[in-house]
């Protein structure tokens, strides 16, 4: 979340500077002559507004606005790093608000601070969630002869998690603790589908997670990759109204084909025993399905993306990506049906210094059509 609203502050404030002082030379790259955000990007700090664009298929269009502070800028954050070390993000504040065209609304602020020379991160998230969406279902079936059932889901979420190098590495260890007080109201013309411990539950879970991170570029990586192993742990004694766990390992990397072309790879798992609330559901996550469009105990899914430099400022990429839900009553992985997407997009580079790709995604699955703005790698 914070990593998306750092990429889409640095994006806005290149364009709107570009719409405005078009004519000084910070806007112009002395290599190529193009434009480039760079030695603006490179000196930025401080409170900075920034629009919000939605485009999720499962909540339809939005808009809203951020407020986001950078606490130094990037070439005091560049002068902080070892001679061989990769950039690591400044520290970042943000503040935002959010709706669409469904009825959702999401309000909220977190942070993203190093600390001892990055030996220590700390992520935190608070958000006040108003979200319309369908449930299709554990496995597919609603209970109700419907094929889906509108529901909305508000209340507060946060997630608080300290980050830990181990040594001089690329890995960490992460204490994370999740806290969840929400209200799922389904829609009144449908008869009830789940029982009553999936309305108004209160989720406290604490656990951790082992990640690596190898990329060599925080915005838009051509080489290298991230992974992470993390198990959550939800029980009455830390506040939690049901006991159940949740388990996520996901890994992306990207390979270089040569000089132009470079072909990324993603593979996400996940899976929740327990008394878990719907909403918490493990789904299935690809550009051009809907968010939790496919829920069930267990999920896997796959994408392949390539990218293609056809110049130095310019990039053409196509992506294609399938996964499959199943674990409730007695279906298994062989037994759940495959979903599949696909599109295409571009990317300019927007900041040849900071290597900050940005452009749009058309993705398509059978569920849907969407468009996606991206700064950076469309893989968090």
């Amino acid at each position: 979340m914070l990593r998306t609203f750092f990429l889409a502050a640095a994006l806005a404030t290149s364009l709107a500077a570009l719409a405005q002082e078009s004519e000084k030379k910070v806007f112009r790259d002395p290599q190529d002559g193009a434009f480039d955000a760079s030695e603006f990007l490179l000196d930025r700090k401080g409170f900075l507004p920034v629009p919000v664009v939605i485009t999720e298929p499962a909540v339809g269009y939005g808009a809203g606005a951020a407020l986001v502070f950078f606490r130094e800028s990037l070439r005091e954050r560049a002068a902080k790093v070892k001679p061989g070390e990769p950039l690591t993000p400044p520290d970042i504040y943000v503040a935002a608000f959010a709706a669409t065209e469904n009825g959702t609304k999401v309000m909220g602020g977190g942070g993203l601070v190093t600390f001892a020379g990055d030996r220590w991160r700390w992520r935190g998230f608070v958000g006040l969630p108003d979200v319309n969406l369908d449930f299709y279902g554990v496995g597919g079936q609603t209970g109700t002869g419907e094929r889906k059932v509108g529901y909305n889901v508000d209340g507060l979420i946060s997630t608080q998690q300290v980050m830990r190098r181990i040594g001089d590495t690329n890995n960490w260890l992460v204490a994370r603790w999740m806290y969840l007080d929400l209200d799922a109201t389904f829609n009144s013309s449908r008869p009830p589908i789940l029982p009553a411990p999936s309305r108004n539950v209160a989720s406290s879970g604490f656990g951790g997670s082992l990640e690596h991170d190898s990329r060599d570029n925080f915005f838009s990586a051509g080489a290298g990759w991230k992974g992470s192993l993390e198990g959550i742990f939800y029980s009455p004694e830390w506040g939690s109204d049901a006991k159940y766990q949740t388990y996520r390992a996901q890994a992306f990397g990207y390979l270089p084909l040569g000089r132009e072309f470079i072909l990324g790879a993603k593979a996400d798992t996940r899976s929740a025993n327990g008394d878990v609330p719907f909403y918490q559901l493990p789904f299935i996550e690809l550009r051009g399905v809907p968010v939790a469009r496919y829920q069930d105990r267990r999920t896997f899914a796959t994408e392949l993306e390539l990218r293609w430099d056809a110049t130095p400022r310019w990039a053409l990429l196509a992506f294609v990506g399938s996964g499959r839900a199943w674990g409730s009553g007695d279906k298994s992985f062989s037994d759940a049906g495959t979903v599949a997407s696909g599109g295409v997009g571009f990317r300019y580079l927007v900041a040849r210094r900071l290597g900050l790709l940005a452009g749009l995604d058309l993705a398509k699955s059978a569920e849907s059509t969407a468009l996606y703005i991206q700064a950076g790698s469309a893989w968090r």
